[in-house]
């Protein structure tokens, strides 16, 4: 079996010895030592700083890595993929809520700049001038452009999800109000359902907002809508009656 020292794994590797150690120190890597001290790694290292530099694109935190490869060093490959799907799909549902965010931000400049096109009132600068304040009017084709808040499915499939919901609620272990919303205590073994139903749900009602935050060996599931889908809120989430803000 081939042994490297460090200098030779970050020149194969083409990861620097600094993050070659800062991976040692973060429980990722773990070379043995040399009779006069060096670090000394084998073809396995190669390995792991794969899987550790594919995690890191996916934007997998190192902890999680660091689970990954706990598992990979049991040796089944159906063990890693258990352990890493619903990862991947909590990262899906955190990815589309940015990008919501981003479109939302970039109508918000665009409609600002819009506002700054035509010739400015004379006088001093004003609430009203439309510099960097929407107007009534504006705020109002904004929300034209929202669209209803309302589900894209019919009858039959709204229930049918509705009933997908219930069956993952069922589950929880605590629920909660939170502002403009609830959250749900999961078992981790349940996030990848719960990332499925988000990303679906999301696809028709695109108002909903949802986040994953893994918690040892729990999943806090944060369901919130805006107040004008308190309704619909409340049927996603069985709760009596729209959520109570806090």
């Amino acid at each position: 079996m081939a042994t490297y020292q460090i200098s030779q794994l970050a020149e194969r590797s083409g990861v620097p010895a600094t993050t070659l150690r800062y991976y040692e120190q973060a429980g990722l890597l773990s070379p043995t030592r040399s009779p006069n001290g060096y670090r000394r790694y084998t073809d396995d290292a190669l390995d792991r700083l794969t899987l550790i530099r594919a995690g890191q694109h996916l934007g997998l935190p190192l902890t999680q890595i660091r689970a990954l490869l706990t598992v990979r060093d049991g040796g089944a490959c159906a063990d890693v993929r258990a352990r890493l799907r619903p990862l991947l799909a909590a990262r899906i549902v955190t990815a589309r809520e940015r990008a919501a965010g981003l479109a939302d931000s970039i109508t918000r400049l665009e409609q600002a700049l819009t506002a700054t096109a035509p010739a400015p009132p004379p006088g001093p600068c004003t609430p009203d001038c439309g510099c960097l304040t929407t107007s009534s009017r504006q705020q109002q084709i904004a929300q034209q452009a929202q669209g209803p808040i309302a589900c894209s499915l019919d009858g039959g499939g709204q229930q049918a999800r509705l009933a997908e919901w219930r069956g993952l609620f069922a589950q929880a272990t605590a629920r909660e109000p939170v502002t403009d919303g609830v959250r749900f205590t999961l078992p981790a073994a349940r996030a990848g359902r719960a990332a499925e139903l988000a990303a679906a749900e999301q696809r028709c009602c695109p108002f909903f907002r949802f986040a994953l935050v893994f918690d040892g060996g729990d999943v806090h599931l944060t369901v919130q809508a805006p107040a004008d889908a308190g309704e619909l809120l409340a049927a996603l989430t069985d709760e009596p009656g729209p959520a109570v803000s806090s």
